[in-house]
């Protein structure tokens, strides 16, 4: 309980705020001649990915390595769960070798969740996607973005859109920017809605319009046909008309109003390429946050902080923050030299 990151309900708004604020100081350094912390020297996070992906894998590769802890990847293809090895099994191994984290991302809902409770690891687990079920460092980073445009997400009206169904990012974005006071709404088919969607604390709305006219942020969702065994909508021409953001949809946003993509991208069908790289487009941003973000969820997982005031799963981050914020200062100084 005081170990993991598994899902955005576990945080509180001041849970999240500290890793948002931390993840402030991780981009300063990030943008620093020597991007290199000593903090997490001699850790080992070992990023375990049964799933195909490029920028969270990628994002969590550069994070560890930029706290200056020992980095492994470890892809299901090419190894032993190839060959049938359980999931009980490689964790052993992670724990045999010495693991003080693993991050995850595996095809089956609740995959992180069983790696953390069943005792078969002492290090932490972050949970970087499991299923259809959660995403929480995406929700931090797009969270993040956000509010580095738009300023205390308290009262923000936040749209988003597209394939709702399948999507883990837009649970635990629905879960975390509630947390931070936005106001949510998902618009999409109703195909693409999943059921028990009305005890979510969001709006719904199959109007795309109406709802962009409004808002303060719009997200678009990928279109997940690798998970699709039926037909959810009549044809993507269609889904682009319904529910694409083009270039006339993007007028009717208000003059302050972002776009944010959590990819990898379908364009010309939930997006459009001009809309894509559009100058209020905060696409390519959010992969930068990502990293700061991911920098932070490691930092107060395993800087050595105690137990009680570390990042946990289902509890609060008190003390974190009179603790850690020196270290940041004193760290980055070290870094830098």
């Amino acid at each position: 309980m005081d170990r993991h990151l598994l899902s955005a309900s576990d945080l509180s708004s001041d849970d999240a705020a500290l890793v948002l604020d931390t993840a402030e100081e991780m981009r300063s350094v990030a943008e620093r001649p020597i991007k290199k912390l000593p903090t997490l020297r001699g850790r080992t996070v070992v990023n375990l990915f049964f799933e195909d992906s490029t920028r969270t894998r990628i994002s969590f590769e550069v994070a560890a390595k930029r706290l200056s802890a020992d980095t492994i990847n470890f892809t299901a293809k090419g190894s032993s769960v190839s060959k049938g090895e359980s999931l009980k099994d490689t964790a052993l191994t992670l724990q045999a070798i010495g693991a003080d984290a693993v991050v995850v991302r595996h095809h089956d809902s609740g995959a992180p969740h069983r790696l953390a409770h069943a005792g078969w690891i002492d290090g932490s687990v972050v949970n970087a996607g499991d299923g259809t079920h959660e995403h929480p460092t995406q929700a931090l980073l797009d969270a993040f973005t956000m509010r580095r445009h738009l300023g205390d997400l308290k009262g923000r009206r936040i749209v988003i859109v597209g394939d709702v169904l399948h999507s883990r990012v837009a649970r635990s974005n629905a879960l975390l920017l509630s947390t931070l006071g936005a106001e949510v709404t998902l618009v999409g088919p109703p195909t693409l809605l999943p059921v028990g969607v009305e005890r979510w604390p969001v709006e719904i709305s199959y109007d795309l319009d109406q709802a962009l006219a409004k808002c303060d942020a719009v997200m678009m969702l990928r279109v997940q046909k690798e998970r699709m065994n039926a037909s959810y909508f009549p044809s993507a021409r269609e889904y682009a008309r319904r529910y694409g953001l083009d270039t006339r949809r993007m007028a009717l946003l208000p003059e302050h109003a972002v776009v944010l993509h959590p990819g990898p991208m379908n364009r010309g069908m939930e997006i459009t390429a001009d809309v894509a790289d559009a100058a209020r487009s905060l696409i390519v941003e959010q992969v930068t946050n990502g990293v700061a973000i991911r920098m932070a969820v490691l930092y107060l997982l395993l800087s050595g902080a105690p137990p009680d005031s570390r990042l946990r799963d289902g509890g609060g981050l008190d003390g974190v923050e009179n603790d850690h914020e020196p270290a940041i200062a004193g760290a980055a100084e070290e870094g830098a030299s």
